[in-house]
């Protein structure tokens, strides 16, 4: 974040930059009325608008969306893992469960768009790279090396 070091000693009200730094969240309720405003048709100072952020902070949007959804898939594959890894275990029902609670999440935040930069492949290698080597003592039965469904499969209703 930007220093308000700079500004010590002055007067005025740091600039939309500074304030970006300083309080994200007073600086996005003023860009919002800002916008929302300007979309209504009233001419407001372009030079009060940070435009910069806030197209930073829109592109941060959809990185977010993506992430979640990466993270949502990791961590189903991971509790299918866990399950077909050991099947004996009690806690089996709770694996299965948190996987398709997983999987919907995964579903309800998914956005066409995305689809080329999910790499399930890849999701499926970090999976497997967090699996516990035992639980309760006991080490895993073989599961597959390759991730045996795709996409489209992970993001189905359950």
């Amino acid at each position: 974040m930007r220093s308000l070091e700079h500004r010590a000693g002055q007067d005025h009200a740091p600039d939309m930059g500074d304030l970006y730094d300083a309080d994200v969240l007073e600086w996005s309720e003023r860009q919002a009325a800002l916008l929302r405003r300007r979309a209504a048709g009233e001419l407001v100072n372009d030079a009060e608008i940070d435009w910069p952020n806030v197209a930073e902070e829109i592109e941060s949007v959809g990185n977010e969306q993506l992430h979640a959804v990466r993270s949502h898939l990791l961590q189903a594959l991971l509790h299918d893992l866990k399950a077909e890894a050991w099947p004996l275990t009690s806690y089996v029902p709770h694996w299965r469960s948190e996987a398709r609670v997983a999987r919907i999440n995964a579903a309800d935040r998914y956005a066409p768009s995305m689809r080329q930069r999910i790499d399930v492949a890849d999701i499926y290698a970090k999976a497997l790279r967090a699996m516990p080597d035992t639980i309760d003592g006991v080490p895993p039965l073989p599961v597959p090396a390759v991730c045996p469904v795709t996409l489209d499969e992970l993001l189905a209703a359950p």
